[in-house]
């Protein structure tokens, strides 16, 4: 008899936990809205100071939706002594919460870790990344506007400590979607 309880237990909690998890995936987000649009593989074009590079990158959604994942590459080429090389970066899109805007997370293969705020301009052409205000640290600002249904227009910049706002173009660059990338 008391193994028949243990069993109906444990069917009743894997039930409860079934309908938890449920409702849980629910409550997350599943639907980018016009992020959606930076979705696939992008392929740079042009490059900018401080040297000329060429790379790509792409946002594909993960776990279910749940999160975007960019992954980045730029290579840069040797100049005024400088060695030639490759720049990795991964970003994570994510929501804490259903309603509220998204936020991100950067990391790359110089060893920054970068939290975003992330934000759509009202003709929804324009994606804008801005990093958050720490002292004595710089700030950046990364930039996404469509310029065409598969074209972008990319600016980074960079504010320095102690002036969060003082942003400076660092990068400009184009990019186009790849034709067999899934939008």
């Amino acid at each position: 008899m008391k193994r028949i309880a243990r069993v109906s237990m444990l069917i009743a909690a894997a039930a409860l936990w079934s309908v938890s998890m449920s409702v849980r995936a629910q409550e997350m987000p599943g639907e980018w809205g016009p992020l959606e649009s930076l979705l696939g593989e992008w392929v740079g074009e042009g490059g900018g100071q401080p040297g000329q590079g060429e790379g790509g990158f792409s946002f594909q959604p993960d776990l279910q939706k749940h999160i975007l994942v960019r992954k980045n590459y730029a290579v840069y080429p040797a100049a005024n002594g400088r060695p030639a090389f490759r720049h990795d970066d991964l970003m994570i899109v994510y929501r804490e919460l259903e309603s509220a805007a998204p936020k991100a997370i950067y990391f790359d293969s110089e060893g920054h870790v970068i939290h975003y705020s992330v934000s759509v301009s009202s003709d929804q052409k324009t994606f804008e990344f801005v990093s958050e205000m720490l002292p004595a640290s710089p700030r950046y600002r990364f930039t996404y506007t469509k310029t065409g249904n598969d074209t972008l227009a990319i600016k980074f910049e960079i504010a320095p400590p102690g002036k969060p706002d003082a942003f400076a173009t660092y990068i400009e660059a184009k990019a186009k979607r790849k034709r067999d990338s899934q939008k």
